[in-house]
């Protein structure tokens, strides 16, 4: 196999060989993808769409008469998702924000009164996609989330490399575009009479598939362009 020229971002080890044998989350050895991690090696998805469980359960659980039990239950999966990074004295922003979030949205329910939240339960699904997409998008200007995720499958030497970097930062964005556009549909069903499945249930659906198949697809793209 061909070493990786350094001019177009693979991140060669400077002594031409390669490293360990080992499997990568592409499947493919890592051997065989020395050129390809650092050129756009995406988190696990599985790891991805386990960030998004808390959020995820919120949405489909909340409703004027369950918001409350729906807190519940995502900080609940936000707390098993956190402890295996509290244990090692770190956290992902996406995480760490889930826990944030729906223990305050919890503790609101608990201690304010009804009356006073009656916004809460006509906004909280729209609120909850509102806050995902501006976590999400506010990373770009720090560590795109999907890199904390990717990093833990990828050699450290890799993880300034320009093309790992970016193929992040545009995982990132898209994953918050589609959570910006779930908010906005959220908004828009509140104020409509009829086609409320649609902008509540049917579309946001179709995204996150999309968004899921092409978290699959976009690293895989990137590593068959370099590659020329």
């Amino acid at each position: 196999m061909a070493q990786p020229d350094a001019n177009r971002g693979l991140g060669a080890t400077g002594s031409g060989e390669s490293p360990p044998s080992r499997t990568m989350p592409s499947g493919m050895p890592a051997a065989d993808a020395q050129a390809d991690v650092s050129s756009g090696e995406a988190p696990r998805t599985n790891s991805v769409f386990l960030g998004f469980a808390p959020w995820i359960i919120f949405d489909v659980v909340a409703s004027p008469s369950t918001w409350k039990y729906a807190a519940l239950a995502a900080l609940i999966a936000a707390l098993v998702l956190n402890v295996p990074d509290l244990r090692r004295g770190s956290f992902k922003i996406l995480e760490a924000a889930s826990l944030v979030f729906f223990a305050v949205l919890f503790v609101l329910g608990l201690a304010v009164d009804r009356q006073d939240l009656m916004w809460l339960e006509t906004y909280a699904q729209t609120l909850a996609n509102g806050v995902i997409a501006v976590v999400a998008l506010g990373s770009l200007a720090f560590t795109p989330f999907t890199e904390q995720y990717a990093r833990e499958s990828v050699p450290r030497q890799y993880w300034d490399t320009p093309l790992f970097r970016r193929t992040n930062r545009i995982l990132t964005a898209m994953w918050g575009g589609v959570f910006l556009v779930t908010a906005l549909l959220g908004l828009l069903a509140l104020h409509v009479k009829s086609g409320s499945d649609w902008l509540n249930w049917v579309i946001p659906i179709a995204l996150l598939v999309a968004a899921i198949r092409f978290t699959k697809w976009y690293p895989a793209h990137v590593r068959a362009q370099a590659r020329g």
